[in-house]
């Protein structure tokens, strides 16, 4: 053997230092090394019980991982770029701790199996970790939620003033898209959840190894049944990404009504300091640098979907060495979401609303004119007509400069003789709401409702 590589026996020159440096993945996989000791103690135990490896080839095996284990976690640990890879660096410091034993280990495997063995366990206690980040994210939600379940707030359409809502309504659209964002991880880390260890390196192994045996120690649900696809897909990588990105999306979108709301020039809310910078020139200036990072920080983790879907779409079966490049945006966005999910769920905490604004806001947009027009549908007008009607007097309100709810009673009247002094119990911001007592509506009672729903989901 010319040097330290598992395959250089092949060949007549060692690789080039450039190539060397190019091909390794050491320097970004070896996050995985406590996965790769975790399928290979696995392994180990499966080579045992059928009969390939002797009971002291196990205990060898088991003793050396724990020292390199302790080695790594205490940081002594010396990763070398000659071997390429975390599973090659780890097999070369077990053989020289336990000897023979440590060549046998790689017994009725490849790097490719192993790799995307590896691979799934990461992920899948990443995913376990997200979906905890989640619920805590939708805790701190409801929690503002509640603060504020009576607050009155501008809805928007078109980023105009359409009605009025409440601010714990809103921060429970959030809640929502959140849950599902949840429910999207779970269902994800299904096909996360399935072994792709014994495929070897794509047809199989003549060893008579036990597969399901090793899904039990390891904890999957299920073994791949194709030694092919096994070996050589991502797909459950980039439905990770799909599903991060969608979360991204959504705290995105609340990024920018925070940004928004935090301008003075709307000044709904302010968010606490040690979430925003100052201007190196304007003293005056406090940025929301944390909401702004997070809606450009989406866009990172977005690419790195696009770029894993890029790396799979022209590969032929089975494992080509495209696939090394499927670990750096996995863990880049793994990283981008628990760090975004973590301090966002701590911002949330840090807002504090300025009611007095919001509720200013739904006065200039004539918010309830829909109110109006649901009022005379009551009062059998049809609703087209009704729309008319109300639009009409809306364009009067806005001549005269005030809001529908200002206008005198004969002044309403002049547009419908339907039209009585009742009317204006649901031409106010509050009256509007308390009309809107249905599941999914925004009267306070149902905000207060959902929250107690998904506190309880929460909880289960």
């Amino acid at each position: 053997m010319q040097d330290a590589h598992a395959w250089s026996g092949r060949f007549s020159e060692p690789v080039s230092e450039l190539v060397k440096k190019y091909t390794a993945s050491v320097d970004f996989d070896k996050r995985m090394a406590a996965f790769d000791i975790q399928g290979s103690l696995a392994h180990a135990a499966m080579l045992t019980r059928a009969g390939v490896l002797s009971e002291a080839d196990l205990s060898a095996i088991e003793a050396g991982m724990a020292e390199i284990l302790q080695d790594i976690q205490e940081g002594r640990f010396e990763w070398s770029v000659d071997l390429e890879d975390v599973h090659m660096n780890v097999e070369k410091r077990l053989t020289d701790k336990i000897g023979d034993a440590g060549k046998r280990l790689h017994t009725g495997r490849s790097r490719n199996d192993q790799v995307a063995t590896d691979i799934r366990l990461y992920l899948r206690d990443a995913i376990d970790h997200i979906v905890t980040l989640i619920a805590a994210l939708q805790t701190s939600l409801l929690d503002l939620a509640e603060q504020h379940a009576d607050t009155v707030m501008p809805g928007f359409t078109h980023l105009q003033v359409a009605q009025p809502v409440t601010f714990g309504h809103h921060m429970l659209a959030y809640v929502e898209m959140l849950g599902r964002d949840g429910e999207r991880m779970v269902d994800c880390r299904k096909r996360v959840n399935r072994l792709p260890l014994g495929a070897a390196a794509l047809a199989g192994t003549t060893f008579p190894v036990d597969r399901f045996y090793t899904a039990q120690l390891l904890g999957f649900d299920d073994v791949c049944h194709n030694s092919l696809d096994a070996v050589s897909d991502r797909d459950f990588a980039i439905e990770f990404t799909a599903a991060a990105s969608l979360v991204m999306v959504h705290l995105s979108r609340l990024s920018e009504e925070l940004i928004l709301w935090m301008s003075p020039r709307v000044g709904f809310i302010d968010i606490a300091d040690r979430f925003c910078t100052g201007s190196s020139i304007m003293p005056q200036k406090k940025n929301p640098d944390v909401p702004e990072l997070v809606r450009g920080k989406s866009g990172r983790v977005t690419g790195h979907l696009l770029a894993l879907l890029m790396l799979m779409k022209s590969q032929p079966l089975a494992y080509n060495k495209d696939n090394q490049e499927d670990k750096e945006p996995l863990f880049d966005t793994v990283d981008t979401l628990i760090d975004t999910l973590r301090i966002y769920a701590d911002m949330m905490r840090g807002v504090t609303v300025k009611p007095e604004a919001m509720r200013a806001a739904v006065l200039q947009g004539f918010a309830t004119a829909t109110d109006l027009a649901d009022y005379l549908v009551k009062k059998g007008v049809p609703f087209r007509d009704s729309h008319e009607v109300v639009a009409r007097a809306v364009r009067h309100a806005e001549v005269q400069g005030v809001d529908i709810a200002d206008l005198s009673l004969d002044v309403l009247r002049q547009f419908s003789a339907l039209i009585d002094d009742d009317v204006y119990a649901v031409l106010t911001p509050e009256g509007s709401l308390a009309q809107r007592n249905h599941i999914g509506g925004t009267a306070p009672a149902q905000v207060r409702a959902q929250i107690a729903r998904h506190r309880a989901r929460l909880q289960g």
